[in-house]
């Protein structure tokens, strides 16, 4: 046993990398099999093309704007913080791109072989849509994997084990600032060009979803894999290294004496790989229902994982591990480890629960449609904000049994546990973008109603799919930024105690009665509601912009809707694109520059900024899950509808439900989604400026 021990504690973060080698690896077969499948005719070709060709121009662009902001900061961090953290900040900037270029353009080729498949089976179509979503979730936690191991052990042995760890937040930051800019980039480019499309194709003009005649379906399906492929990928991405650096911190800043606090995280994230492969090819041989298979594939992976999690958690610590002068024995921080298994599933199923057609809360938004618009929105509004006390209830009982287990790390180890997950979830999530594309190829190539139907029915599980996933993201990044609040405290105390501006053992309290800590509540707590302001108004005058240009196109040529003449596709895209771009900069760098400013004004300082970041962890994830689980069930009521209840398309309760599906689109799709790296932000961006301003 002791053997055993050594050597997975000597060998962990190796057999780490292995394991997202081997994912990284399965993901390329993947992609080898999706790129020999049949593309279909040369009509569904060219549609797919002209959507790989407006999102590559996208992602290009916005990589150059990107960029410039990337190299000031990395800048500020080599010459004000040390060279390992900027250089950590360098390649989880790369790193994050990279997962959300690559699942995108996979998305892109994916999305009109599934079409293809379609025409023949609703089986294939699945496996085909689901693969091509696999091989941005294998992406994702092997990059993420990857990066950290290599970075942690290179790094240990240029500059030592302790600055390694603790320049691994730039590392942090990297990711979560270019995901800040994709997630918010991303979310403003497709619901401009969906809500646009909406407003002037099916309410104005009467068209269905994905009509050619609509001269912002091309920007409208573009826009599905700039938001959620490669938005959700970089997202995830920093999510995922976020909670492994932060396990990482929370276990040399409170158990420095036990290295194998520090090499547990990398193992449960290997674990995992293995686990999500195993899930993917469950879909591959499962038959059945689509919602059925693919939550088979997450129960697969599940079970998989916590299975091999015992073992690999009592070689590790065959003697238990003393946390705050308490033994811990080694079945307790496994029981720590299943608590994050099993609030991946309870998140699952309760955000299923709140946006899927089969259960009331959506059946309850379509139904209120019948009374007319404002009911509609105010049943979605209801649904969203009744949407917060489970997934928030699960929350606390989570941070209360997993800290009873093993104090901070035992909390940091269940995030860990949960963000593991990420491989098979991120999979479900790329899977939505890629049948709402292929739904849109089957409509524009003029395909059979049986084709379109089979696309319709995967289409709508794909919803709810991107739904749980959003649900899933933010629960893990309400999880993650609290273990940050606890590395930001401990890296505090260890600063002024170093330092010498306070006595060791000496220190000062968050305590509710002083002032100061209710000021950076309230500036905390204000700060998602600015943010996601500004990305709301940046959806609505985008939107506005695709409006006027495509009544413009239908009343300049009207043999547009009459098939004569053909729309201007480009120009929509070209109105979406720029305004992204121009739009989400603002909103992105709001966290970084609060946090400054509190850090930088003497009457605030580091208790003022201990409370802004809990005030940011609160309402953040009360919003996010309102926004993402209120925006879905709205979209999810309109398909309801569209299915022939309460009227079916085109009567009274239709037009409602539009209305609510397109102002629940900037909400599930654009600024909830975006509250969780920037909650991530706000923490990392505190913890570096610690010697800096302290």
């Amino acid at each position: 046993m002791i053997f055993l021990a050594l050597t997975i504690l000597d060998s962990g973060v190796p057999l780490s990398m292995l394991c997202a080698v081997i994912g990284l690896v399965f993901a390329f077969l993947l992609i080898g099999m999706i790129l020999r499948s049949p593309s279909g005719n040369e009509r569904m070709r060219e549609i797919s093309a002209a959507v790989q060709e407006g999102a590559k121009a996208y992602l290009r662009r916005q990589v150059v704007t990107i960029s410039v902001i990337a190299v000031i900061i990395f800048l500020l961090l080599f010459f004000f913080k040390d060279h390992p953290t900027a250089i950590g900040f360098v390649i989880g900037a790369f790193c994050s791109l990279a997962a959300g270029y690559i699942g995108m353009r996979i998305a892109v080729l994916a999305n009109v072989r599934t079409t293809q498949a379609a025409s023949h089976a609703r089986t294939a179509a699945l496996r085909m849509a689901f693969n091509g979503g696999a091989v941005t979730g294998l992406l994702v936690v092997g990059l993420a994997l990857l990066a950290v191991a290599i970075f942690y052990t290179v790094a240990g042995k240029m500059v030592g084990h302790d600055m390694a760890i603790r320049s691994l937040v730039g590392l942090a930051l990297g990711g979560s600032l270019i995901s800040v800019f994709a997630r918010l980039g991303g979310g403003i480019y497709t619901k401009a060009a969906d809500v646009g499309a909406d407003l002037v194709g099916k309410i104005e003009s009467g068209l269905e979803e994905d009509d050619p005649r609509n001269p912002a379906v091309i920007a409208d399906n573009v826009g599905d894999n700039v938001g959620d492929c490669a938005g959700m990928a970089a997202d995830v991405f920093e999510t995922y290294a976020v909670s492994l650096i932060g396990a990482m911190l929370v276990g040399i800043l409170t158990l420095a004496t036990q290295p194998a606090a520090i090499v547990y995280p990398f193992v449960l994230g290997g674990i995992s790989v293995l686990g999500a492969i195993c899930g993917v090819l469950y879909v591959n041989v499962a038959g059945g229902k689509p919602a059925s298979v693919l939550m088979g594939a997450v129960a697969t992976s599940a079970i998989i994982s916590a299975i091999l999690f015992w073992p690999a958690t009592h070689h590790l610590f065959p003697n238990g591990i003393t946390i705050g002068g308490i033994v811990r024995s080694p079945t307790q921080l496994y029981f720590a480890s299943v608590i994050g298994l099993i609030m991946t599933a309870v998140v699952v199923v309760i955000t299923n629960y709140y946006t899927s057609m089969r259960y009331q809360p959506v059946q309850k938004i379509a139904r209120a449609s019948e009374t007319g618009h404002a009911t509609n929105i105010i049943a979605g509004l209801a649904a969203g904000q009744h949407a917060t006390a489970l997934p928030v209830g699960f929350i606390g009982i989570a941070i209360l049994l997993s800290f009873h287990f093993a104090g901070l790390y035992g909390i940091a180890i269940a995030v860990m546990s949960m963000l593991s997950m990420a491989g098979i979830i991120i999979s479900l999530d790329a899977f939505g973008p890629i049948t709402d594309n292929a739904g849109g190829i089957a409509v524009m190539s003029h395909l059979p109603k049986e084709t379109r139907s089979i696309t319709d029915e995967l289409d709508a599980v794909g919803n709810t799919m991107k739904a749980v996933t959003k649900g899933y993201a933010i629960a893990s990044a309400g999880l993650a930024a609290l273990v940050l609040f606890g590395s930001y405290v401990e890296e505090l105390r260890a600063h002024l105690t170093s330092s010498h501006k306070f006595a060791t053992g000496q220190f000062f309290q968050f305590s509710l009665q002083d002032p100061k800590v209710i000021i950076g509540l309230f500036i905390g707590g204000l700060l998602p509601f600015i943010f996601t302001a500004f990305s709301m108004d940046a959806v609505g005058k985008a939107a506005g912009a695709v409006v006027r240009e495509v009544r413009r196109q239908l009343q300049a040529k009207p043999g547009i809707l009459r098939g004569e003449d053909k729309p201007e596709y480009g120009t929509c895209v070209d109105i979406v694109t720029k305004a992204a771009l121009r739009e989400m900069i603002i909103p992105a760098l709001l966290p970084l520059a609060v946090v400054v400013a509190v850090a930088v004004i003497p009457q605030l300082g580091p208790v003022v900024l201990g409370g802004v970041l809990v005030g940011t962890i609160v309402t953040g994830l009360f919003i996010a899950i309102a926004m993402t689980s209120g925006g879905a069930a709205w979209d999810n009521a309109k398909k309801f509808i569209e299915e022939g209840n309460y009227g079916g398309k085109g009567s009274f309760a239709h037009a409602a439900a539009v209305t609510g599906d397109t102002v629940g689109d900037p909400y599930k799709d654009t600024a909830g989604p975006a509250i969780n790296p920037m909650i991530k932000v706000v923490n990392i961006v505190a913890i570096l400026i610690i010697p800096i301003f302290f």
